[in-house]
């Protein structure tokens, strides 16, 4: 590759508005798919045993005439760890992004915020201490910022599955 090229590729490439959006989504998104992954951790032999007992796995397609009950838990289990996988993915994407965030105050706005799930409101009261309100939603703006251009350089937003 000649020189030229390189100097063509960002070294730290900014996220677009698209991409800081989705990054607060996920932020918002962080405490329930915590919970799933936990959930998921904790009680996998309980969810594979249910699917194989219980109606779930009966019919996964309703467009089905008959069901293979077995087959279908297995589906429903891989579907289960798949899920489990790009939760997995995001959350470490999520928690790599945040260490690289440099403001300490920044990161702890977006750790109390985000990470451990209090309102903006909460969070504002948190941090009071001579700090105004307008700081810290400006700190949390710009952690979000920060984050989604941590995971546009580290090409998180080409890999993501949005949907499931």
């Amino acid at each position: 590759m000649a020189v030229a090229e390189w100097e063509m590729v960002e070294l730290f490439p900014l996220a677009s508005e698209t991409e800081i959006a989705r990054t607060k989504t996920l932020l918002e998104d962080y405490r329930k798919m915590r919970l799933l992954m936990d959930d998921y951790e904790n009680h996998t032999e309980d969810m594979q045993q249910v699917a194989i007992d219980g109606e779930v796995a009966r019919r996964i397609d309703q467009d089905e005439l008959h069901a293979d009950k077995a087959a279908n838990a297995v589906l429903l289990a891989e579907k289960q760890r798949w899920v489990y996988e790009q939760y997995l993915y995001r959350h470490n994407a999520l928690l790599r992004a945040h260490s690289l965030i440099i403001d300490d105050e920044t990161k702890q706005v977006i750790n109390y915020r985000y990470f451990q799930g209090y309102t903006m409101k909460e969070t504002c009261l948190f941090f009071k201490r001579g700090v105004g309100d307008s700081t810290i939603k400006r700190k949390a703006k710009e952690g979000v910022i920060s984050i989604a251009n941590s995971l546009r350089t580290l090409c998180f937003f080409d890999n993501d599955v949005t949907k499931f």
